[in-house]
């Protein structure tokens, strides 16, 4: 395999393995807030406020990597 061909390769992944994680947080973080309110709905402003929180902060790590991938593609 040649240089590009491994370049490509390193994308594909970086943003593939990248986007994984928090996409797996993110529904996790879903699955448990939505378990809260149910158990408790008075507390639903406080959990949806830390969902919120939450998913932003791995939106984030996604976004990272979207970035590294780019790196990776265009000027490495």
């Amino acid at each position: 395999m040649d240089a590009e061909g491994m370049k490509l390769l390193a994308t594909a992944l970086a943003i593939g393995i990248g986007g994984l994680a928090p996409a797996l947080a993110i529904g996790m973080l879903a699955s448990k807030a939505m378990e809260a309110i149910g158990r408790n709905p008075e507390a639903a402003s406080k959990v949806q406020g830390a969902m919120i929180l939450g998913m932003a902060f791995a939106e984030a790590i996604a976004i990272y990597a979207l970035v590294i991938a780019l790196i990776i593609k265009f000027v490495a």
